[in-house]
């Protein structure tokens, strides 16, 4: 079953699924930057707001999304990774408010491994907690271009086919029980608590897997089990990752096929962030895991 047809089956609301399907159209031009600007690896000699130098392929994936939604003009708010203000587009024939990683993990260019885009759908404006948002997904750029997304109605993934149609692969993934961490941060930097709980799972026999994709990473541990963390940690206690663009539309893909997410200490969906480029700490993946960070960051 084609994207278009399963969001019309599973009850989808009109406009919602609408801009679903025109974002999952987006990975087309996305995925053909590939040939046009990946041979370019050197920074464009400008950082986003978070002092990260941007890649020309980085923001040539930031201008696909843009410009398609303000010609679109299906949503009234756009805010991405690689902007340092929130887009407001004039005349929009929808409330939605959007938030966009256009590429995770484009360090990874380079050397031809798995990067992805992650997307967040509000009713309304943007700064909002997490728990208020109403659809999420991401595009997987890897051996096949993959689609996973939910509208609060389960967890699904399409692969894009040569017609270059979006078709069904997996409905209702539910996250399975496994042993995979992907932990980032320096280990000679782990604060105490989190520390022993790495140390709790590497004695349970957890299999370390890590690519620095964190789309990719969390996407295995869907498909797998386990959990990822980029936890706080000695000098940058609030975390690395950020709460709009990252945290917070993969904590709604993760915890509507059964997983859980924290900061350490509560579900960080719970958060309303002040500004756009606010951080948290991570914790992604199976509630047993989250549940055992979370005892461990009581007892200090």
């Amino acid at each position: 079953m084609i994207l278009e047809d399963f969001l019309i089956q599973s009850g989808t609301e009109k406009n919602l699924a609408e801009l679903i399907l025109f974002l999952s159209e987006q990975a087309g031009p996305v995925r053909q930057g590939f040939l046009t600007h990946c041979m370019n690896t050197s920074a464009c000699g400008t950082q986003n707001m978070f002092g990260e130098d941007q890649k020309p392929l980085d923001k040539y994936a930031d201008d696909v999304f843009i410009d398609a939604l303000k010609k679109s003009r299906l949503v009234r708010y756009i805010a991405t990774e690689e902007q340092d203000r929130i887009i407001e587009v004039k005349d929009a024939k929808n409330n939605f408010g959007v938030v966009i990683d256009p590429l995770d993990g484009s360090s990874l260019i380079d050397v031809n491994l798995c990067v992805g885009s992650i997307i967040g759908i509000y009713p309304g404006h943007v700064l909002e907690k997490g728990t208020k948002m109403i659809a999420a997904l991401y595009i997987l750029y890897g051996p096949l271009t993959l689609l996973t997304y939910t509208a609060g109605n389960g967890v699904h993934e399409f692969v894009k086919t040569e017609t270059g149609e979006f078709v069904l692969r997996h409905k209702d993934i539910r996250i399975p029980e496994g042993k995979i961490h992907s932990p980032g941060a320096l280990r000679r930097d782990y604060l105490v608590a989190h520390a022993r709980w790495i140390g709790h799972l590497e004695s349970e026999g957890y299999k370390l897997r890590f690519s620095g994709c964190f789309v990719a990473d969390v996407h295995q541990i869907l498909h797998k089990g386990g959990v990822f963390t980029y936890p706080g940690y000695k000098g940058k206690e609030t975390g690395k990752l950020r709460l709009l663009y990252e945290a917070n539309p993969m904590g709604m893909i993760i915890c509507e096929a059964g997983g859980a997410v924290s900061d350490g200490r509560m579900d960080y969906r719970e958060i309303k962030p002040k500004t756009i480029d606010q951080v948290t700490p991570i914790y992604i993946g199976g509630k047993k895991e989250i549940a055992k960070i979370e005892a461990y960051m009581k007892e200090g």
